[in-house]
């Protein structure tokens, strides 16, 4: 057979992978720095822990695991074997997580008794979803969530979306610019207008503002039954991007508490001078378990997010502990890696992993070299010996390949002199060194 991957997946070199640690590696040194701690949670979870969580369009991109066995022969007979979603009801008892959120609500009520609350966590692992891919869409991509549960404190907000600029920052994407909303004020635009029992249509249809257009959702709205009189309204809304004009127009105490979350929100970042975040009346993420304030990343000519989250009031009393407030948002490490990439924004000397290479002369310079490189590695430099006793043009050809910045040679008579010759790479010039000013050199280029 000819080798290749599913369609929405890939493979990554080793170059891609230093590309993709500094991503990852940002995003953990950042969290941790605000107090959060990492957790990990399987890959599969239990269906039922899954479907139902993420809307009607979300739990048709959940992938289901089929059960092992003669899973057939077992079936129930109440099983209508014709009908799609019983029948995988019936033969897959798990699926692979959608995302990194569900799975920690979960692992929260599991175990509460052993943790301390309010609880940060964060939890950078892939997750899986049966899109259809297209640039920027995967079917398996990273997650980096950052989560704050057991708390309403709106000070989460505040401090998540520092968190955002400050990993953006470091990793050199000072264009971004991000949004907030309310679902509360979504629920209030609902009610106001008549048709609270018609959210979920509403807030679907608004969700793709960025993709459709004004004139878009218009169509959608009128599509879903909802009148002209209302789809007025909601576009009407939808133009209002000042929250004082906001509570003019919405009178309901839905409303209100949503727009007085979003101004306890944008105060203290005005406060600390955070200008990139602005209210979006268009922003609904679509996800069910949304219940208060919602943000959403962007970056320019780039199709899609590449960060949201938002706060979620009772997603763990889905699994039995009600009442536990959380809010969290999830970097796109994929998405983020192409921005990235767009942008020429990775460091130059990021996929040199080995710092110095030593040639291979023969066996017994072999043996010298093995324990210089020993001793090199012990004083935390990464280094390495060539296998085999190859001709010099292969062995540099190696270095090269892998952006190995510095080479050692160290023959009979280096030996001898108790030195080593060392070439750098990038200038091309070359030095007899001591061991003690070898590392010395290696240590000022880490």
């Amino acid at each position: 057979m000819k080798p290749s991957n599913p369609k929405g997946t890939r493979d990554f070199s080793p170059s891609e992978m230093a590309r993709r640690n500094h991503i990852f590696d940002t995003c953990k040194r950042t969290f941790q720095k605000y107090g959060y701690q990492p957790i990990e949670t399987p890959a599969a979870e239990k269906r039922e822990t899954l479907t139902g969580k993420y809307g009607g369009e979300g739990d048709k991109l959940i992938f289901n695991v089929l059960d092992s066995g003669d899973y057939l022969s077992a079936l129930p007979e109440n099983v209508d074997r014709n009908d799609f979603k019983s029948l995988t009801k019936a033969i897959s008892g798990k699926a692979l997580r959608y995302d990194l959120t569900v799975p920690f609500a979960r692992y929260v009520v599991q175990h509460q008794n052993e943790i301390t609350f309010p609880f940060k966590r964060f939890q950078i692992q892939p997750v899986w979803r049966a899109d259809r891919p297209q640039k920027g869409r995967y079917r398996e991509f990273y997650q980096c969530d950052v989560d704050v549960i057991g708390s309403r404190s709106l000070l989460n907000e505040v401090e998540l979306l520092l968190v955002i600029n400050e990993v953006f920052s470091t990793l050199g994407l000072g264009n971004i610019s991000v949004s907030i909303n309310n679902r509360k004020v979504l629920a209030g635009v609902a009610e106001e207008f008549g048709i609270a029992d018609q959210f979920v249509d509403m807030v679907t249809a608004l969700d793709k503002w960025d993709k459709i257009g004004e004139e878009g959702v218009k169509g959608e709205l009128e599509k879903r039954g909802i009148s002209a009189e209302v789809v007025s309204n909601i576009l009407k809304y939808a133009a209002t991007t000042d929250l004082g004009v906001l509570g003019e127009l919405l009178g309901n105490d839905l409303a209100a508490k949503g727009i007085e979350e979003l101004n306890a929100v944008m105060q203290p970042l005005a406060d600390l001078n955070i200008s990139n975040v602005k209210y979006d009346p268009t922003l609904a993420r679509g996800i069910d378990y949304y219940t208060g304030i919602i943000i959403e990343v962007k970056v320019d000519n780039f199709p899609g997010s590449i960060c949201a989250g938002g706060r979620y009031d009772d997603l763990t009393g889905l699994f039995g502990l009600k009442d536990v407030s959380g809010v969290g948002v999830s970097f796109g490490a994929d998405r983020i890696y192409d921005v990235l990439e767009q942008e020429n924004a990775f460091p130059a000397d990021i996929s040199a992993t080995t710092q110095l290479m030593l040639v291979n002369f023969g066996e017994a310079e072999a043996s010298y070299g093995l324990g210089l490189v020993s001793r090199l590695r012990g004083s935390g430099i990464h280094a390495e010996l060539y296998p085999d006793a190859s001709k010099m043009k292969k062995q540099m050809s190696y270095a090269d390949s892998k952006s190995i910045p510095f080479v050692g040679m160290a023959g009979s008579e280096e030996m001898a002199a108790g030195k080593i010759t060392l070439k750098n790479m990038s200038s091309g010039e070359q030095q007899s060194v001591t061991e003690v000013e070898l590392l010395d050199i290696l240590k000022a280029h880490q």
